[in-house]
């Protein structure tokens, strides 16, 4: 494929992905339109179908560019910590407070599992879970938490951290569950630290 070509698509998928960002943040899911969404990306319903398959497809794309970004936001929170165990409760606690980010509240936690199901089996859930695991023995490794198994941890302490965000986002006071949400996610977390620590 030619270079040109490859940078046209790529661009084509980048406007539709750009258009269904901001039509599922500001209508939802169900009420956003597809001929609406590829009108304000100025292509047509078969650019959208050839690049995503439908509009669940798309979703999925939209979905993953915030799960990237959520990602990215959660490791800067972890980068910022005094020690790496500091780090790894930073970045839990970075995640459940992007439940409160009205595009990420709408798209990645309540659209987001009413249409493509659990979260916790979705790609970018996998790749963290991943991370979580390899951060878990490395804190294994240095003493700083239990010798526990750290894939068993690491999925503990994701589900934690994405049940709190999803409780977030569903909440009629979303800054109140916040709170209490990361208060009690910080003492399951604290379960893991090696006795005198």
């Amino acid at each position: 494929m030619a270079a040109g070509r490859r940078a046209r698509m790529e661009e084509t998928r980048a406007k539709l992905v750009r258009a269904a960002r901001a039509a599922f943040a500001e209508k939802g899911y169900a009420a956003a339109s597809m001929d609406d969404l590829t009108a304000a990306a100025g292509l047509t319903r078969g650019a959208l179908y050839h690049h995503f398959g439908d509009k669940k497809g798309l979703l999925r794309a939209v979905i993953d560019a915030l799960d990237a970004e959520m990602v990215a936001a959660a490791r800067a929170a972890r980068d910022r910590a005094e020690t790496p165990w500091l780090g790894f409760l930073e970045e839990g606690v970075a995640y459940i407070e992007l439940a409160l980010e009205p595009e990420i509240q709408r798209i990645v936690l309540l659209d987001g599992p009413a249409v493509l199901g659990d979260p916790s089996q979705w790609p970018g859930q996998t790749a963290c879970l991943r991370t979580t695991t390899e951060t878990i023995q490395s804190l294994i490794d240095a003493g700083t938490v239990r010798p526990v198994d750290a894939e068993a941890a690491a999925r503990l302490i994701n589900g934690a951290a994405l049940n709190a965000a999803l409780w977030v986002a569903a909440s009629d006071e979303p800054r109140a569950v916040l709170a209490k949400a990361i208060e009690a996610f910080r003492c399951l977390a604290a379960g893991l630290l090696a006795d005198g620590r």
